[in-house]
C-alpha cells in the first residue's frame, strides 16, 4: 500500500514539475500562428464608402457619355431619307423676286392677287418705260357717239379695263384694250379677248413711250414664293425671278 502511494507521490511531483517548466509555452499563441497572421496583415483592407459611391458615380458617367457618343455617331452614319427634314437639310434662307412686266388689265389683276398675299413693305412696285412696242386695239371710232357704244359692248363681255385716245390724229377715238413688250404677248393677250367675244381687235406696233409695272418683292419664304409661282400660270406673258436684295 505504501508503495502504492509513493508511486502516486512521483507522478504528482512529475506533473508539477512539467507545469513549472512547460506551462508557460501551453498558455502562450504558437510562433506558426503568429507568423501567418503577420504574412496575411495585407490583405486586411477597411471598406471607404464614399471611395466605393466615387466609383460607382464615376463608371454611370462613363457609360452615359459611350451612350451619347453612340447616339450621335448612328445619326451621321443614318442616310438622308431616314432624318426629319429639318436635320437633313437647314432651312432655306429669304429670297428676294422681281415680277413683271405689267399694264392695262393684267396690272388690275395682279395687284388684286398680290394684295390677297399680304406682303405690306416687303412689295414696292417700280415703273420701266419703253420707247415703243405693241398694243391690241379696237380701230378708231367716227365720233364719240361710236366710241361709247363700243364701250358698251366690251363691258357686256366682261372687258372693263380700256383707254380711248383723245389725241388729235390718226389714233383718234380709238380704243387701246393693253400695250406689250413684246408682240407675242400682245397676241396671246388677243386670244384671251377672242374666247370672250372680242371680234374687232387687233394687234399693231406702238411707237410711243411705253409704261410697265414690275413687283419688287425681299424677305420672300419659299411657301410664299410657291405661291407666287402658282399666282403666275396666270399670267404666262409674266417674267417671275430672282433679284438683288437691297
Amino acid at each position: 500500500m505504501s508503495r502504492v502511494w509513493l508511486i502516486l507521490l512521483l507522478l504528482v511531483n512529475v506533473l508539477f514539475f512539467a507545469l513549472l517548466r512547460w506551462g508557460a509555452l501551453l498558455a502562450e499563441v504558437p510562433d506558426v500562428l503568429l507568423a501567418q497572421a503577420e504574412l496575411n496583415a495585407e490583405k486586411i483592407t477597411l471598406l471607404d464608402t464614399t471611395a466605393l459611391r466615387l466609383q460607382a458615380e464615376s463608371e454611370a458617367a462613363s457609360a452615359a457619355a459611350v451612350s451619347a457618343q453612340d447616339a450621335r455617331a448612328e445619326i451621321v452614319a443614318a442616310p438622308a431619307s431616314r432624318l426629319s427634314p429639318e436635320l437633313a437639310a437647314p432651312p432655306r434662307a429669304a429670297r428676294c423676286l422681281a415680277w413683271g412686266e405689267f399694264s392695262g388689265e393684267n396690272l388690275a389683276r395682279i395687284n388684286a392677287a398680290l394684295e390677297a398675299l399680304q406682303l405690306g413693305d416687303r412689295l414696292q412696285r417700280r415703273t420701266v418705260e419703253y420707247a415703243g412696242g405693241y398694243w391690241v386695239y379696237m380701230p378708231p371710232q367716227k365720233n364719240i357717239d361710236g366710241v361709247n357704244k363700243k364701250i358698251d359692248q366690251l363691258r357686256k363681255l366682261g372687258v372693263n379695263d380700256y383707254f380711248v385716245v383723245q389725241e388729235a390724229g390718226e389714233w383718234l377715238h380709238a380704243i387701246s384694250l393693253g400695250v406689250f413688250r413684246t408682240e407675242q404677248a400682245a397676241r396671246n393677250f388677243l386670244e384671251v379677248l377672242k374666247t370672250k367675244g372680242v371680234r374687232t381687235a387687233k394687234v399693231g406696233e406702238r411707237q410711243s413711250k411705253l409704261k410697265f409695272t414690275v413687283f419688287e418683292m425681299g424677305g420672300i419664304d419659299a411657301a410664299t414664293e410657291e405661291k407666287l409661282h402658282q399666282m403666275q400660270r396666270d399670267f404666262p406673258d409674266s417674267e417671275l425671278k430672282s433679284a438683288d436684295c437691297n
